[in-house]
């Protein structure tokens, strides 16, 4: 239970309004319950006492225990009988007893009404926060999650601790106060009664807890299963094409099968072990109640009882009023482990540490002025494999720098270490002179613009993914950024214009048509840096020389890093850097460099070929 208030503490804290409210109301309601109950008794003294018994008034202040208030309670009655008549004093008490039942049933419902935006909020804050932390992570937290995972932990575990642990909250207020509230009168009324009734009672709790002890292990086991479906279905959604291509469909299905075979065995035994919350603490009340009743039905047979049939049965009404309320909290002895171990899944995200420290007080970086210097940069991504070893390069202000090699050489890898999207292991970038590990990622990451081999576009409109990243971006910039990016013409050839919508990452339009979109992203950016991570590898060669028109626009008067594959697209480039195995080479221009004959005249000349 430990664990269970940390996570309430977490996320209740904003909430504590609607907590207070809810105590209040589970308060009156609990009390307005005992008024209804302790009608009873002089309805039924009405409807069953035939010994003719007269009784007189007690001075309230001499009034000590539950018999002399019964006995005052029945000296009233009686006196509104001689005056009013039987029938009328019953008519008035039933339908005090109606009143008194509406306030505590609407106590009852305001005070679940009012946990429900504590249930809900919390559900919006922990996806929040879930959704932040996906936000923040470096992109090499998400080269060792699989991304069906991830997604599960924010749907199904959410709604597990939402279904689990939330929506207990709501019993672990109510439950306590009518059990206290129903005890208090219950000693009043017969303490021996209710001492006899304590010793049975725990039997009950102690029995309860055994059969749930193993709930939480087998709830972890299977919300690993569901974690696994979503990464199946994900990979299916993601490879579908290779799926089909290959005959696969057999093969695929067999392994979701089995996925969700598991799944389906697991999620059968905690619902078997759930289901036998209710059952159980039936029996086991009905249990307690029958040995009350043999044990109230000895005193009030005997001489010296110090409770009469009426009260007794109003006795027995409220005893088994608070079995409800005992088995709801078993019921959520049972759920609170299986939300628990949804909520261990999702500390494993909001937990993960982020290796890219922001600095306590960064260094204000508002241009770019002079040169990007890598000094001596070592970098490898396990801490054993070395990526780039002993990296020294300057780029200079509006220059452009072309880097080439074979894959594995270390392109990529060179330039994510500019953005920090990693951080380097040996040496260090500058900018301008200083460790850019001094400035925000935020102030960093502003000066730059991506253009990347493989579009990444969002299921929106041309126009919002244009102007993806820029706040209030007009529709006079969007438009001339898509004509500098050689894209208005296509998009005003779709029904919509820049309103048309182009599917999930770009579906419906081309593969040239997607990168004119991203390179209008970036010029609307108007960025001083450029990164262009081999912006034309995908393209078929009349795309290609319409993108390359719209990039050689955008890398005008910019400092650009450009990744290529193909060497045509760079050979005007300022400097050309050759990598191999993490290290540079070679580096000139392309006249120089093909003089050279090393790695990049070789390479020049198979593309020739």
């Amino acid at each position: 239970m430990k664990q269970f208030w940390k996570v309430i503490k977490r996320y209740v804290r904003p909430y504590t309004g609607y907590l207070s409210g809810s105590v209040l109301l589970n308060i009156l309601s609990a009390v307005f319950n005992v008024f209804s109950f302790s009608l009873l008794i002089p309805i039924l003294k009405i409807l069953f006492d035939t010994s003719g018994k007269v009784y007189e008034l007690i001075p309230w202040n001499e009034v000590t225990d539950f018999s002399g208030l019964t006995n005052n309670i029945y000296f009233y009655v009686g006196d509104w009988i001689g005056t009013y008549g039987t029938s009328k004093v019953l008519l008035v008490l039933c339908l005090c007893f109606c009143a008194i039942t509406l306030i505590k049933t609407s106590c009852y419902f305001g005070s679940s009404a009012v946990m429900i935006p504590i249930r809900t909020g919390i559900v919006k804050d922990m996806r929040m926060q879930i959704y932040r932390k996906i936000l923040s992570l470096p992109i090499g937290f998400f080269s060792q999650e699989r991304k069906g995972d991830i997604i599960a932990r924010m749907s199904g575990d959410v709604q597990e601790v939402e279904t689990s642990i939330t929506s207990t909250l709501d019993m672990l207020i109510k439950n306590p106060i009518l059990i206290i509230i129903y005890l208090a009168v219950l000693f009043t009324m017969s303490w021996k009664l209710t001492v006899f009734t304590l010793v049975f009672a725990p039997l009950m709790l102690l029995i309860m807890a055994a059969i749930g002890r193993k709930l939480k292990a087998r709830s972890l086991e299977a919300q690993r299963f569901w974690s696994d479906t979503m990464s199946q279905v994900e990979e299916t959604l993601g490879g579908l094409r290779i799926i089909k291509a290959f005959l696969a469909e057999g093969k695929m299905t067999d392994r979701f099968n089995t996925v969700t075979g598991n799944m389906k065995s697991k999620n059968t035994r905690v619902g078997i072990r759930q289901a036998s919350a209710h059952p159980v603490s039936e029996f086991l009340g009905s249990v307690l109640i029958a040995i009350v009743l043999w044990f109230g039905g000895t005193l009030i047979l005997g001489d010296h009882s110090s409770i009469d049939a009426p009260a007794f049965i109003s006795y027995m009404t409220i005893l088994y009023s608070i079995i409800q309320p005992v088995k709801d909290l078993s019921k959520a002895a049972y759920a609170i482990p299986k939300g628990l171990a949804s909520m261990e899944r999702i500390d494993k995200i909001l937990g993960a540490e982020s290796p890219i420290k922001e600095p306590a007080t960064p260094k204000p970086l508002t241009s770019f002025e002079h040169s990007i210097s890598f000094k001596h940069v070592g970098f490898s991504y396990d801490g054993k494999r070395p990526i780039l070893s002993d990296v020294n390069l300057e780029i200079e202000k509006g220059k452009t720098i072309a880097i080439v090699g074979a894959s594995g050489a270390g392109k990529s890898t060179l330039v994510d270490l500019i953005p920090r999207f990693w951080d380097v292991c040996e040496g260090s970038i500058e900018i301008d002179g200083t460790d850019i590990r001094e400035f925000s990622t935020h102030d960093l990451r502003a000066l730059m613009g991506n253009v990347n081999q493989e579009p990444i576009l969002f299921n929106d409109t041309i126009f919002n993914n244009i102007a993806f990243g820029v706040e209030g971006a007009t529709r006079e910039q969007v438009i001339a950024a898509a004509k500098i990016a050689n894209a208005h013409d296509f998009i005003m050839e779709k029904p919509d214009g820049y309103d048309e919508n182009i599917g999930d990452r770009g579906a419906k339009l081309s593969g040239g048509q997607r990168q004119r979109i991203s390179i209008a992203r970036a010029i609307l950016k108007n960025p001083p840096i450029l990164i262009l991570d081999e912006a034309t590898a995908s393209l078929d060669t009349e795309s290609e020389k319409i993108v390359q028109q719209a990039l050689d626009r955008l890398m005008s008067n910019r400092t650009t890093i450009a990744i290529a594959h193909r060497l045509s697209t760079v050979k005007n480039a300022d400097e050309i850097i050759v990598m191999d195995e993490g290290r540079i080479v070679e580096r000139g221009k392309h006249e120089d460099l093909i003089a050279l004959g090393g790695i990049y005249a070789k390479l020049h000349e198979m593309q020739a070929l």
